[in-house]
């Protein structure tokens, strides 16, 4: 497995100028980020939506590299954006899955079939053109510069160490340092985009 602050950090060398959404990545990826006013972070109550939302900003940004940071029990709240995503074909679409086996933010369950689902497979079977699966952090070292230098939609798996939340959601602290309006408005500002 991939611990996932050390996969951000490869990640982060190969980025170049692409908006992040950072999904479940959130919690390391504002201190690794370079280019802060391209990072999204929706939050925790956006799950099941992350994708589709950076869906939504690929096609509106055609020019722009779209890079989501999902996770399986997101992606299992709606894994019908895989067929949409496949179908609209952005090839500016970087789709990496941050797999931990758990619902991680409520406490560690399981999430259903853990141990043998293949999200790359049914990625590929939606139509992604191109679906990618690592377990450890050299082969997706030696290959993220490769994905993505190449085309999309692209769908990268990848097997992540658990860190698990043991504190009750609503007595958490915040870690986001920008409220999600502010971040779409950092971002629109950064790409020129008026309202």
């Amino acid at each position: 497995m991939i611990v996932m602050e050390e996969m951000l950090k490869v990640f982060q060398q190969h980025r170049g100028d692409a908006i992040v959404v950072s999904g479940r990545a959130n919690r390391h990826w504002d201190g690794i980020s370079t280019l802060k006013n391209r990072d999204l972070s929706l939050g925790d109550p956006a799950m099941g939506g992350h994708a589709s939302f950076a869906l939504g900003l690929a096609l509106a940004q055609p020019n722009k590299k779209v890079v989501v940071f999902d996770s399986e029990g997101d992606l299992q709240m709606s894994l019908g954006v895989l067929a949409m995503i496949a179908e609209q074909k952005p090839k500016n679409f970087y789709h990496f899955l941050l797999d931990n086996e758990v619902y991680a933010t409520t406490g560690g369950q399981p999430v259903p079939n853990a141990k043998t689902i293949a999200y790359d497979t049914i990625a590929k079977g939606c139509g992604y053109p191109a679906a990618y699966a690592y377990t450890n952090l050299e082969s997706f070292s030696v290959n993220v510069g490769r994905i993505l230098s190449g085309t999309g939609p692209v769908f990268v798996a990848m097997k992540i160490v658990p860190e698990i939340e043991n504190v009750p959601i609503g007595q958490r602290t915040p870690r986001l340092r920008r409220t999600k309006e502010q971040g779409i408005a950092d971002l629109r500002a950064e790409l020129g985009v008026s309202n």
